[in-house]
């Protein structure tokens, strides 16, 4: 059995939301593909729309699908609305696994073989499983609609008002955030003055705002955005930017992860920065040298077990060690709880492709960036 729910859709009657998947249920365990429409709050020409057929036999608030229909004009909108035989296609939907792929080799054929060949093909790397690259990109583009849900006849749909809204935009945040007394909407460390309509949102940082109006101010660890309301989907343009110029912000967050734990920036300079590392227990790091820098290891918290060269020997908390430029060395975390550590990188080039790996343990051939 698969819920299939978009990530950034608005549930706020959770109860409401809840009982519909239990009504669907038992009909999606017989075999049919649920789907839940939204019952339209009125003329919306920026979603499709689902027509209900007729009433499912014991299964009270369920109907077969009569047909789905694309985003409409205002006026074709305002009669779906009108005549109550129509919902907000929300893209939601119970089913079982077996049910929907069969379903998907009597409708699309050519999607299912790319699927399941891309999945004979696979592979295990590490906590992942890596469909085969050219056989899953030979498979066909289209929707679960277009492909599925429009040809199928095992179709259900169950009309649903659990206070939906498809979040697409941090402005969408806004119109449903719960606005104070000068129509704005903050979260986190914000000291508001005589500013109005406005989003603001802190994740590590205060955000002072004085007298702006209907603007949008994100702060996060990684970047700060700042945009008017009404142009806040061009944050694309800026993602574009960010791959031109090749910014190392288009791909990595400030904490990365991997296979043994992460890591976090904290500060760069010319010639220096300094992270936050975190082993997780039983964890390995690999055998490795610089080229171009040298690292100061000072442990937080938990137990390091450092080789240095030819030496092997435990850190604790508050102790520390050096790594010489060149040096060959290995950070491992013998303990029970995750090893927090402070490394000081010193050198004429910090670049994370400054690395030659001797052995690992998770099978890498060749990561960019801090293995």
């Amino acid at each position: 059995m698969l819920l299939i729910l978009p990530a950034d859709h608005l549930i706020q009657n959770v109860d409401h939301f809840t009982e519909a998947i239990e009504r669907g249920t038992p009909l999606a365990k017989q075999g049919k593909l649920v789907t839940f429409g939204i019952v339209p709050e009125g003329p919306e020409t920026g979603y499709g729309y689902i027509e209900k057929g007729d009433p499912i036999a014991d299964a009270d608030g369920c109907f077969a699908i009569k047909q789905f229909v694309e985003k409409p004009d205002i006026d074709t909108a305002s009669h779906y609305v009108d005549t109550g035989n129509f919902f907000w296609n929300s893209g939601m939907f119970l089913l079982k696994a077996a049910s929907f792929l069969a379903e998907l080799d009597q409708h699309n054929s050519a999607m299912a073989t790319a699927c399941q060949q891309a999945y004979d093909k696979s592979h295990p790397d590490l906590d992942f499983l890596r469909l085969d690259k050219e056989l899953f990109a030979s498979c066909p583009s289209d929707s679960i609609d277009y492909a599925v849900m429009e040809k199928t006849s095992e179709g259900v749909v169950i009309p649903v008002d659990p206070g939906w809204s498809d979040i697409g935009s941090w402005a969408a945040l806004w119109e449903v955030g719960g606005q104070d007394s000068d129509g704005n909407v903050m979260h986190g460390d914000i000291l508001n003055h005589d500013s109005h309509n406005s989003y603001l949102h802190s994740s590590h940082r205060l955000i002072a705002a004085v007298g702006v109006d209907d603007l949008v101010v994100v702060e996060t660890a990684d970047a700060v955005l700042v945009s008017p309301k009404n142009r806040v989907q061009e944050v694309k343009k800026i993602v574009t930017r960010l791959r031109h110029d090749k910014r190392p912000e288009a791909n990595l967050h400030r904490q990365v992860f991997r296979p043994w734990g992460s890591y976090e920036g904290i500060i760069n300079g010319e010639r220096f920065q300094v992270k936050i590392i975190i082993v997780n227990p039983g964890a390995t790091l690999s055998l490795q040298m610089h080229h171009h820098r040298a690292e100061h290891w000072i442990v937080v918290s938990g137990t390091a077990r450092i080789t240095k060269g030819e030496e092997v020997f435990n850190l604790s908390e508050n102790e520390s060690t050096y790594i010489p430029l060149g040096t060959t060395h290995r950070l491992e975390n013998p303990g029970v709880i995750p090893l927090e550590l402070i490394e000081v990188q010193s050198g004429s080039y910090l670049g994370e492709d400054d690395i030659v790996r001797f052995e690992d343990q998770y099978g890498r051939a060749e990561i960019t960036g801090r293995s």
